[in-house]
């Protein structure tokens, strides 16, 4: 099943809802991605004897963008005649859009604590943790800056990038940094992880924090640098059908589905643990 891809402004994704305030020195974007090549406007979902069919949006965290890409077809072909759109970003920027009223069916946030916004404001509720992930190091393919722990991050000739405070891998890197007694100072904050990726795959950083699936994922642009146990952060994510979602009984399936066995079969071959 192919995937079509487009990247669009955030400011535009969240135009329905003002600003999230979420800015990088790249530019913040978010990607929206349909897991099929069929009509992906917004439908009232029907049930029939094989389930719920239509059209969901799914909003989820950057962090996800592998994972939930091979789930989003995988349910499709289970569910025929569905059409999942994934719109992908800062899980923060995500949840203000939900919040101001911008349609979509599921949340699937990179922290409980994003996903309480949500729920506070009574957009969802009975949110579920479906994986954890925790933080590594990278550092482009060459280590230009020879780093090989923490504490060269703190080396004010190395140039370091993490998330924003306000967003999960943000919060993350701070802990990080928290639990292992150093004081880093970086050049860049960006929006979201594969932000990040990109100034450190493109050498304009020595260094960056980022969740271990993204490292996975581009294995191949960046080199992984293990954190020990008792510095590292795990974040939990928790995804949760919208309560004003345009197709309910599809958008509880797709949780549903997440929540399974096939889907975490998918999220653990992209590195992520188990909730």
């Amino acid at each position: 099943m192919s995937v079509a891809y487009s990247v669009a402004s955030f400011a535009l994704l969240a135009g329905c809802g003002g600003s999230s305030g979420q800015t990088s020195s790249t530019g913040s974007t978010s990607t929206t991605s349909s897991a099929s090549s069929s009509d992906t406007s917004a439908a009232t979902s029907s049930t029939t004897a094989a389930g719920a069919t239509g059209s969901i949006t799914v909003l989820a965290a950057a962090s996800l963008t592998e994972s939930f890409t091979t789930i989003a077809n995988d349910f499709e072909a289970a569910h025929p005649g569905s059409t999942v759109t994934l719109s992908f970003g800062p899980s923060s920027g995500l949840a203000t859009q939900v919040v101001n009223g911008a349609p979509a069916d599921v949340f699937a946030a990179a922290s409980t604590k994003t996903m309480g916004t949500v729920v506070d404001a009574g957009y969802a509720s009975g949110p579920t943790n479906f994986a954890t992930n925790s933080m590594t190091i990278v550092v482009p393919t060459k280590n230009p800056a020879k780093v090989d722990s923490l504490d060269d991050l703190t080396n004010p000739d190395t140039l370091v990038a993490v998330c924003q405070a306000e967003v999960p891998c943000g919060a993350a890197a701070a802990t990080v940094f928290g639990n292992a007694g150093l004081t880093v100072k970086p050049v860049s904050e960006e929006a979201d992880v594969k932000a990040v990726l990109t100034k450190v795959s493109l050498g304009e950083v020595d260094a960056g924090i980022v969740y271990v699936t993204d490292a996975k994922a581009a294995a191949n642009d960046v080199t992984a640098i293990a954190i020990p146990a008792a510095d590292n952060a795990t974040t939990s994510y928790p995804i949760a059908a919208i309560s004003k979602a345009p197709s309910p009984a599809l958008a509880k399936e797709f949780v549903a589905y997440v929540l399974s066995d096939a889907g975490q079969a998918v999220l653990a071959q992209a590195g992520f643990a188990a909730p």
